[in-house]
C-alpha cells in the first residue's frame, strides 16, 4: 500500500492555558494564552511544520475546545481523520506557568477526559497502513482501555512495515502515583509502572526519554543500569535526553558512560520554558530519522528544535518550520534568548502564521466597506443607519462568497461593529482599519489606546489594517511621526498574534513615477516593518509593479501578498488596472469599496432602495469585479504559457 503519511502519533490532546505573567506563582496568574497541547498532538504539529505528512489519533470533546483542537490541527497541516469526537466527555485542559528556569508549575484537568476514552475501535487498520511510522506516548499505556488501543496500533504498524517509536513521557500524576498538585513532578519510582512499560518496550524501534524517564522504564535510578534493563527487553535505538548536556543515541550494547554514545551538536541558548521542549526535540528527531539521516544529524535537528522550544512561550507555537530550522542551522546562534532575535523571529512568524479565519489566500477578493468619513458625510446618515448598512454589505459579501475560499471584507469597529463581529467564523478574510480617516500625519482610532493595547481584545482572525498617506519627499518630521505610529501599531499586532496590512497611497500627497511606491516600501522595511499584506494603489505600468515587487522580495520572501485598492474608480478603469496587476503572482487580488457600495449607500440612506435591493445591487457589483479579476488572472497565466 502507498504510504501517504510519514507519521501517526497517538495519545493525549488538550488545550493548554499558559500563564502570561512570567516569574510569578500559578496562583497569581492574571491572564492566559490558549494553545493546543498534549505530547502526541504537539509532535504531530512539530513534524508537520518540518515538512512531514503527519496525523494524530486521539479523542476530543464535542464542545468549543474540542473544535479548537481540530481546527488548529488543520491549520497546522495535520491529518485529522484519526481525531474522534467524544459526545460524553470533555476535552482535556492543562494550566501552566513559568516561574523561573527551574520551576514550571502545571495542573492537569484530565478526569475522565475525552482522549482517555480512546479505544481499540478508534484504530483503523487502513489508516495505520498508510503510515511510515507510528509514535506512541507513555500516558496512554497507563489505562487498560487506552493501552489496548496503543497496542493494536503498534501491532498493525509492524504488520504493515511501519517504524514504531515511543516517547516515554512519564508524568507520575497521570499514572496515579502522584497527586493532582504535582503536575510538575517528573519522577516517582513505581514497580507497577516499570512493569507495564517493560511489557510494551519490545514493540518499538526507537525509544526516547530523559534520564529520569529511562529510570522508570528500566526500574533503576542509575541511568546506565536502567538503560541496560531496557536493552534487555528491547533492540530499539535508545535516545537519552540530558538537558543542557544534549542527547545521546545508543544503537547496540549500552556503554559504561553516556559520553560514549552518538551525539549531535547542542546550542548555547537561554532556558526560558522547558515545557514542551521534549516534544519539539522528538519532532526534530523524527524528521532526521524518517529522512534516514545518521544519528548525529538527527540529534542536531532534535537539539535545535528543543532549543527553539525552551526559548519561547508555549509548546506548539514555539516549534520551527523547516525553513526556519535550516536558516538557524546555517546562520547559528546570534543571541541566546532566541525569542528576542528579530531576524529569527521574523522567519518564525512568516513561515508558521495561521490566521484562525484564513484558508487558501492565493487569490483574495475583498469588499472594502471600512469607510467611515465618506459614509458619515452622506445625506441621511445616522450611526444606527450606518451600522445597519454595513450589515447589508456583509450580507452581499457572504452571498458572493457562497462558502468558497478567497473572499474577504474590510470592516471597521466604529460604525460596522455588528457586521464585524458577525463576520467572525464565516470563512471570510477580515481586515479591520486602525487609522483615523484622512489623517496626515497618521493618527490612529482613539479606541486603540496610546500603546495600541486594545488589540488584545480583537478577534484573532482580524487583520490589522492601517492606511498611511505618505511620499518619499515627505519632510523629515512628517516621515518620522508617521513611521513611529506605524511601528507602534505593527509591534502591537505582532505582540497579539495578529496579521498586519499596510496600505500606502503616495498619489494623494505628491507626484508619482515608477519608483515611488518601491521607495516607500523600502523605507518601511528599513525601520523593521514587515507587513503580512501590502495594499497598494493601482499602478499603470509594469515597471512600477516590477519595482514594488522587487522591493518586497528583497526583504521578505514570505509576505502573504499584495491587494490592489480601488480609489472609487469606475469598473472600466479597475478592469484596466487589474489587467496590469494580475500579471504579477505576488498580487493576490483586490480590495474595492466605493465602486461597489457608494451609489447604493447614497440611495439607501435616502430610502430610495430597500434592504433587499441594496444587497442585490452590491452583490452584483462585487461578483462582477471578482469575475473581472479572475479573468485578468487567467489571461495573465495564459500569456505566460505562450
Amino acid at each position: 500500500m502507498t504510504k501517504t503519511l510519514d507519521v501517526i502519533t497517538i495519545g493525549r490532546s488538550s488545550v493548554d492555558l499558559y500563564g502570561q505573567q512570567v516569574g510569578g506563582r500559578l496562583e497569581d496568574m492574571g491572564s492566559f494564552a490558549k494553545y493546543i497541547g498534549g505530547s502526541p498532538t504537539n509532535i504531530a504539529c512539530g513534524t508537520a511544520r518540518l515538512g512531514l505528512r503527519s496525523a494524530v489519533i486521539t479523542r476530543v470533546g464535542d464542545e468549543h475546545m474540542g473544535r479548537f483542537i481540530r481546527e488548529q490541527l488543520v491549520r497546522e497541516g495535520v491529518d485529522v481523520r484519526g481525531v474522534a469526537t467524544d459526545p460524553e466527555r470533555l476535552t482535556a485542559l492543562v494550566l501552566l506557568g513559568i516561574r523561573d528556569e527551574d520551576s514550571f508549575p502545571l495542573i492537569f484537568y484530565r478526569e475522565n477526559c475525552a482522549d482517555m476514552a480512546l479505544s481499540e475501535a478508534d484504530i483503523d487498520e487502513g489508516f495505520i497502513a498508510e503510515a511510515r511510522a507510528v509514535l506512541a506516548t507513555g500516558t496512554h499505556l497507563s489505562h487498560p482501555r487506552t493501552e489496548a488501543a496503543v497496542l493494536k496500533a503498534l501491532n498493525l504498524a509492524r504488520k504493515h512495515g511501519a517504524r514504531t517509536a515511543l516517547d516515554i513521557d512519564y508524568r507520575p500524576n497521570l499514572w496515579g502515583v502522584a497527586g493532582h498538585g504535582e503536575g510538575e513532578s517528573r519522577f516517582v519510582a513505581s514497580a507497577a509502572v516499570t512493569a507495564r512499560l517493560q511489557a510494551t518496550l519490545p514493540l518499538f524501534d526507537l525509544i526516547v526519554g530523559t534520564e529520569e524517564e529511562f529510570h522508570i522504564a528500566g526500574g533503576s535510578t542509575d541511568t546506565i543500569e536502567a538503560l541496560r534493563a531496557v536493552r534487555a527487553v528491547s533492540t530499539a535505538t535508545l535516545v537519552c535526553k540530558r538537558g543542557a548536556a544534549g542527547a545521546v543515541a545508543i544503537e547496540g550494547a549500552i556503554p559504561d558512560s553516556l559520553d560514549d554514545g552518538q551525539t549531535g551538536p547542542g546550542f548555547p541558548i537561554e532556558v526560558f520554558n522547558v515545557l514542551g521542549a521534549g516534544d519539539g526535540f522528538f519532532s526534530g528527531l523524527m524528521k532526521g530519522w524518517l529522512d534516514d539521516k545518521d544519528w548525529p544529524k538527527a540529534l542536531e535537528y532534535a537539539n535545535a528544535c528543543g532549543a527553539f522550544a525552551v526559548s519561547r512561550h508555549g509548546c506548539t507555537p514555539a516549534y520551527p518550520s523547516l525553513v526556519e530550522l535550516e536558516f538557524f542551522l546555517k546562520r547559528g546562534v546570534l543571541r541566546p534568548d532566541l525569542r528576542n532575535d528579530a531576524e529569527l523571529e521574523q522567519v518564525h512568524w512568516a513561515t508558521n502564521r495561521s490566521n484562525p479565519g484564513a484558508g487558501d489566500w492565493s487569490t483574495i477578493r475583498v469588499f472594502a466597506f471600512d469607510h467611515r468619513a465618506q459614509l458619515e458625510e452622506m445625506p441621511g446618515y445616522t450611526p444606527e443607519k450606518g451600522g445597519t448598512f454595513k450589515e447589508l454589505c456583509l450580507q452581499a459579501a457572504l452571498q458572493v462568497a457562497d462558502g468558497r475560499p478567497g473572499h474577504g471584507i474590510l470592516c471597521d469597529n466604529r460604525i460596522g461593529r455588528r457586521a464585524l463581529h458577525r463576520a467572525s467564523g464565516t470563512g471570510l478574510w477580515i481586515g479591520r482599519p486602525c487609522e483615523w480617516p484622512g489623517s496626515r500625519p497618521l493618527d490612529l482610532e482613539p479606541e486603540l489606546g496610546p500603546d495600541c493595547g486594545a488589540l488584545a481584545e480583537w478577534a484573532r482572525e482580524n487583520v490589522v489594517k492601517v492606511l498611511c498617506y505618505c511620499h518619499p519627499e515627505d519632510d523629515a518630521e512628517t516621515r518620522a511621526a508617521q513611521e513611529a505610529t506605524v511601528k507602534r501599531l505593527f509591534a502591537a499586532a505582532r505582540r497579539n498574534g495578529l496579521e498586519f496590512l499596510l496600505e500606502i497611497i503616495p498619489s494623494k500627497v505628491g507626484p508619482i513615477d515608477d519608483a515611488t511606491t518601491a521607495t516607500l516600501i523600502r523605507q518601511f522595511y528599513a525601520i523593521g516593518i514587515y507587513p503580512d499584506w501590502w495594499k497598494l494603489e493601482p499602478m499603470r505600468t509594469r515597471a512600477a509593479w516590477s519595482n514594488a515587487i522587487a522591493a518586497i522580495e528583497e526583504h521578505d520572501r514570505y509576505t502573504r501578498g499584495i491587494v490592489v485598492l480601488g480609489l472609487d474608480a469606475p469598473e472600466a478603469a479597475l478592469s484596466a488596472s487589474f489587467a496590469v496587476a494580475a500579471a504579477f503572482p505576488l498580487v493576490k487580488g483586490f480590495a474595492v469599496g466605493r465602486t461597489i457600495f457608494g451609489e447604493v449607500a447614497r440611495r439607501w440612506l435616502k430610502g430610495e432602495v430597500s434592504d433587499e435591493e441594496a444587497v442585490s445591487q452590491m452583490a452584483g457589483r462585487f461578483a462582477r469585479l471578482s469575475g473581472i479579476w479572475d479573468e485578468a488572472r487567467a489571461m495573465a497565466k495564459k500569456e505566460e504559457l505562450v
